[in-house]
């Protein structure tokens, strides 16, 4: 089986983004336009919108308009989005645009390009896609880009459908236009995805820097916590920063709720505090992705979760001595993207070496040849033993050294029924033999599992060899 999401990421250490001006931060506003977009009879569809308002627990009404819900959507455009407007007018936002609700808002469309603003397709219509079939949400991506274009006088270059399904991102991807995709909160930092062997570039979003939890149960019930929590939000993020390690902030807005004035406080209270930092680089999606794309182009490489099973094993059976079952297994069992890094695939070598049975592992303790023994002096070492002893001088042995070495081999085996098996390139060679001098006395029950211990340490040592990482 192979597990479709990837869970690895970046890990511990992000790749610095090199934001321009060597930015501590990047922030980006996101102004999601919808109103004229949403479910609503007259806009053709089956019930009322019941999403993202001030009206608690609304469900939807099928077959009929719901007045209240429309007031709501209808404050968005008429006051919403000028209140908002006359805050972020001179800072480089995204909208995220729902095609039907530009057309509806050509007034609102003329004010987003006098500012600016880069302005992204938020899908043809604000409904939820999780049921609609792929070919008719393909049709509804198509028809949005074109009466984007007809609005705007310019295709959107991102995309953002918000309530997807599991289709979205794919025909995102698909239609090959789009310089970023949005629909993802996977991360803080943008990142490559592949379909189809293409790469894609996504620039996550957020949901819990935005305001939509304004109208969750649990949410926020004043300006003042969503203030709180953008301000800490944008305090961490920066720390990091300052430490190494920069990245995106997201923040979401609706012209419906963050447009209420008493709600809108709390951007003007985040703009200031953000401003009064140095090193904040206001940025479009577009930007950021332009940005990313030039510094971290997209480079392909061999994945171990997507080769062909004989490709795999002929690579990674040698990770364990002489014991190609191991890769097999790993290869038949659940893979992903948490098994492309050094680390990851290491573990689940492990995992699967100690799944073994009691017979299975101990032919993989025999399997390794004995330090500096016969093998070595005949050239007849594996390539990655031959490597490794090197590594810790023991193919360049006194003959007292080498004479040590055969004593201690021999009266380990005889102890305890399999060769001292120690990851070399962890020690030097005097470390090497004072382990050897100690672990020989041990109980054979410790000292075997020291050697199953050991054995995992060594394919670990040697996926970091052929894959990188730590």
């Amino acid at each position: 089986m192979r597990y479709s999401r990837n869970m690895a990421g970046y890990g511990e250490h992000t790749p610095d983004p090199k934001w321009p001006g060597n930015a501590k931060i990047a922030v980006q506003i996101v102004m999601n336009y919808e109103e004229g977009g949403e479910n609503s009879i007259e806009h053709g569809d089956a019930a009322s919108e019941a999403f993202l308002s001030e009206i608690i627990g609304c469900q939807p009404w099928p077959g009929k308009r719901h007045w209240n819900m429309e007031s709501i959507y209808d404050y968005g455009a008429r006051a919403g989005f000028w209140r908002l407007y006359r805050m972020l007018k001179d800072v480089p936002i995204t909208v995220y645009g729902v095609a039907t609700a530009l057309e509806r808002g050509p007034e609102q469309v003329a004010a987003m390009q006098k500012a600016g603003w880069e302005i992204a397709t938020h899908g043809l219509k604000w409904i939820d896609y999780r049921d609609i079939p792929r070919e008719v949400e393909e049709d509804h991506i198509r028809r949005a880009i074109e009466l984007h274009t007809q609005i705007t006088g310019e295709r959107p270059r991102g995309f953002y459908q918000g309530r997807t399904s599991m289709n979205t991102v794919a025909l995102g991807c698909e239609e090959g236009g789009f310089e970023y995709l949005a629909d993802t909160i996977a991360d803080d930092l943008p990142y490559w995805h592949v379909h189809n062997g293409k790469p894609q570039l996504m620039v996550p979003y957020t949901m819990d820097a935005n305001d939509m939890r304004f109208s969750s149960g649990q949410g926020f019930g004043t300006g003042v916590e969503f203030f709180d929590y953008l301000r800490d939000s944008f305090d961490v993020l920066y720390a990091e920063g300052q430490e190494g390690a920069p990245k995106m902030m997201s923040i979401g807005l609706h012209c419906r709720l963050m447009g209420r004035p008493g709600r809108a406080i709390a951007l003007q209270k985040f703009l200031e505090h953000a401003r009064s930092h140095e090193g904040v680089w206001f940025a479009t999606r577009l930007d950021i992705a332009r940005h990313w794309a030039k510094v971290h182009p997209f480079q392909a490489k061999e994945l171990p979760s997507e080769m062909p099973r004989e490709d795999f094993v002929q690579k990674f059976g040698s990770i364990y001595e002489h014991s190609p079952f191991i890769a097999e297994r790993v290869w038949d069992a659940e893979m992903g993207a948490i098994h492309d890094t050094a680390a990851g695939l290491a573990r689940r070598m492990a995992q699967i070496f100690r799944a073994a049975s009691d017979e299975e592992r101990l032919g993989v303790l025999n399997a390794h040849p004995d330090l500096a023994g016969k093998l070595a002096a005949a050239k007849q070492l594996t390539a990655e033993s031959t490597a490794e002893q090197s590594s810790a001088g023991l193919d360049a042995l006194t003959d007292e050294e080498r004479a040590t070495f055969n004593r201690l081999n021999t009266d380990y085996v005889a102890r305890h029924g399999f060769p001292f098996i120690i990851a070399v390139r962890d020690y030097d060679k005097a470390g090497i033999m004072e382990a050897m001098q100690r672990r020989i006395d041990n109980d054979t029950a410790t000292e075997r599992a020291e050697a199953e211990r050991q054995v995992s340490r060594i394919g670990e040592l040697r996926l970091q060899q052929m894959l990188g990482g730590n």
